[in-house]
């Protein structure tokens, strides 16, 4: 009877951990799906997830919690920017602030690094984002073509840039945020454009991403188009010249069927309007505030509450700053010198990882020698030539279908070109950090985190696949 009662138990306790496994890692998907597209549902499967996680954590006893490369600089991170709400002129609303936003990139971090843990689950996050990316870019060309008049907005100069009355956003708050995650798109889909074994893969992925480089012209975000140009310039003179020809046809077609954008690009060299000026400005103040206060900074998220104190430009116009235009000056500002290191740490770390990630395709199995092998030379018995051609032809595969061809991927190509697509979008979030703050964004920071941890995984996927060869 005892016996009996152990194994209902069991049973009972196996048919749990199955639940929470699916569940959670539905979680997962739903959250990177909805980032992009509705973020307050991508926090909520966030909650969702990590609570069953946990759950899978007590039920399962051969799902295990591991440790990350960068989990160091991320604690740090963590305890730093906690510390600077001290130094803050309004604790209560940096604390509130600090924990519900530190809070939500901590816990997607933790959610999708103690997640992903085989190819299949990169398959289906990538089908994910994919998924959320052509939403976002089929969006933001129906804003264009359809006409959104953005005039009375205070997205542009309209004075310097009369002409200018569309800048699309999508799904996203602004069209600086929109071009971003564009950047980081792209640079994923030309990492795994660069891993593509076919000609239907590269059609598809190519396409995706001429489409997303004219929804990114049509944000006509100075910063974001430059960043994505030098990354695609700098990639070809270093490894491959057509991609400096694609590069080169692609962007010569935007700027001749836009010249608005043309004129956007070329101010950036020049005085034609503000925003130059300002950002200059902004971090002449901020660069203040980080003297003044180098150790704990001024206070998570307190920013926009100091700056009056050390504005230089605005003179007590009635315009509030929320963050510094620069990501580097900010994070110093608010957090401190340390905090920021600690935060560089995990950010470059990232980056680095997963640049440097090789995976090799599996060792080829022996071939089994047969009969004809065994050949002396070409003048061979021309019936076991007929049947040893007959035998090959038997085993040639029909033609895969164009859609099956792009879904199926050798896990070594897969995860390189995640692994080179992650660190290229890194990268971009990086050069365009020096003139914005992108992370300024809930979702886009969310979606930095969900990247750092997606490469955690792959290296920890890397260095599992080097034991076991070793």
């Amino acid at each position: 009877m005892r016996e009996i009662h152990q194994r209902r138990r069991e049973a009972f306790r196996q048919k749990w951990c199955k639940r929470f496994k699916d569940w959670s890692w539905y979680a997962v998907l739903a959250e990177v799906f909805l980032l992009a597209l509705w973020p307050a549902g991508a926090t909520l499967a966030m909650l969702t997830g990590v609570v069953l996680t946990v759950l899978r954590f007590r039920t399962d006893r051969t799902f295990k919690f591991r440790q990350l490369p960068l989990d160091v600089p991320v604690c740090l991170f963590l305890l730093l920017s906690g510390v600077s709400i001290l130094a803050s002129p309004d604790r209560g609303f940096s604390f509130y602030n600090w924990y519900n936003l530190v809070g939500v990139y901590a816990l997607t971090y933790f959610l999708v690094g103690q997640q992903v843990r085989d190819g299949q689950q990169v398959r289906q996050i990538l089908l994910a984002i994919a998924g959320a990316a052509v939403l976002v870019v089929l969006y933001g060309i129906y804003q264009f073509v359809f006409g959104i008049d953005i005039s009375a907005m205070k997205w542009v100069d309209g004075e310097a840039f009369p002409e200018l009355r569309k800048r699309v956003f999508s799904t996203w708050e602004n069209p600086n945020i929109l071009a971003g995650y564009l950047d980081i798109i792209i640079c994923l889909a030309f990492g795994l454009f660069t891993k593509a074994d076919s000609r239907a893969k590269r059609i598809l992925l190519g396409t995706f991403m001429v489409a997303a480089a004219a929804c990114l012209a049509m944000t006509y975000a100075r910063g974001a188009c430059l960043v994505i140009a030098v990354i695609f310039l700098v990639y070809g003179m270093v490894k491959d010249w057509r991609v400096l020809l694609g590069c080169a046809v692609v962007g010569g077609i935007l700027l001749l069927a836009d010249p608005v954008l043309y004129e956007r690009l070329t101010s950036v060299f020049t005085k034609v309007d503000t925003s130059a000026e300002m950002r200059l400005a902004f971090w002449e103040s901020t660069v203040a505030m980080i003297q003044d206060h180098p150790f704990f900074g001024i206070g998570w998220g307190a920013y926009w509450m100091v700056y009056p104190e050390y504005d230089f430009y605005l003179q007590g116009a009635d315009i509030r700053i929320v963050h510094a235009h620069n990501l580097y000056l900010n994070y110093a500002a608010e957090i401190g010198i340390p905090g920021a290191l600690a935060f560089l740490w995990f950010f470059f770390g990232t980056m680095f990882s997963a640049l440097r990630q090789r995976f090799e395709p599996p060792a080829a199995e022996p071939v089994e020698a047969t009969p004809f092998d065994l050949r002396e030379d070409a003048a061979a018995d021309a019936e076991l030539q007929r049947v040893e051609q007959s035998m090959q032809a038997a085993k040639e595969q029909p033609e895969t279908p164009f859609w099956q061809d792009c879904r199926d991927w050798q896990d070594h190509r897969l995860l390189g070109g995640l692994s080179l697509g992650l660190g290229l979008a890194v990268l971009s979030v990086a050069l365009n950090g020096f003139t914005d703050d992108l992370l300024f964004n809930i979702p886009s920071s969310m979606f930095l985190w969900m990247m750092a941890a997606l490469a955690a995984a792959l290296a920890l996927m890397h260095e599992v696949k080097e034991q076991q060869e070793g």
